[in-house]
């Protein structure tokens, strides 16, 4: 997307409030459009303002950050990105679809890891931010071959399976994780569940595969739910639907 990415703050900690705005002066192409101290004024400016991005603080007065989430639907939600104290939230959050979630103390390079993940989910949603995949004419996962075919700015480009280490949805099209990047495929969880080789691709999620070969632990997380840790770093939470499954295979 050419234009900055419109971001809405909301935090009911005036301080922490104030970090956050200082560290959002230091990513480029972004605007923050509105601060916030609590959660009936963040759902609010949300849908007055229709920012791109909202940055929620999840224990906020009236309404936790969940519950905002809870709230937006449509085509106008913004991208969500949860920044708290606490790490218990982390599967609630991505049951919401959460982009990202933080724990403070705030990482600046953590958030701007964050923003270019919001910004890449917001292009692919926005007409003309992204070059659509060539679906009808050319499979996005060949048969024979162990990996995926995304569109480029230089034409098609093949993304080997040992390359991505989770798979998210985001939308229309998915988000293929790994080394650094995140090319976006435009394809359903559902056609990916139908397709992709079980012996590689684990579903632990409504919205996210892992690939086998890239998990590293079992991470149990307060109250009951639990994230699969990865080798190249960080965590994907494990779905409660999924949480038996992944558990006898990993958990023990």
């Amino acid at each position: 997307m050419n234009r900055p990415l419109r971001v809405l703050l909301a935090d009911d900690e005036p301080l922490a409030l104030e970090r956050l705005d200082f560290a959002f002066r230091d990513i480029e192409g972004v605007e923050v459009v509105a601060r916030v101290g609590n959660g009936p004024e963040a759902l609010e400016a949300i849908r007055r303002l229709r920012p791109d991005l909202a940055v929620l603080d999840i224990q906020m007065p009236g309404r936790s950050g969940l519950g905002v989430a809870a709230e937006l639907t449509g085509p106008d939600r913004p991208e969500i990105i949860f920044l708290t104290a606490y790490d218990q939230h982390a599967v609630d959050a991505f049951d919401v679809e959460a982009t990202d979630y933080l724990l403070k103390p705030l990482r600046l390079d953590r958030l701007r890891q964050a923003v270019e993940r919001a910004r890449r989910r917001v292009s692919a949603r926005t007409p003309g931010g992204a070059t659509p995949d060539l679906a009808a004419a050319v499979p996005w996962m060949a048969a024979d071959e162990a990996a995926f075919w995304v569109q480029g700015r230089d034409g098609l480009v093949r993304v080997p399976f040992a390359s991505v280490d989770w798979i998210e949805a985001a939308r229309d099209y998915v988000l293929l994780h790994g080394e650094g990047r995140a090319p976006l495929l435009r394809a359903t969880m559902a056609a990916l569940e139908a397709r992709l080789p079980e012996a590689v691709f684990l579903r632990v999620h409504r919205s996210a595969f892992v690939r086998l070969a890239a998990i590293a632990g079992f991470q149990p997380l307060a109250p009951g739910g639990a994230a699969l840790s990865l080798r190249s770093g960080g965590a994907v939470p494990v779905g409660p639907s999924y949480l038996p499954m992944v558990r006898s295979r990993f958990g023990g």
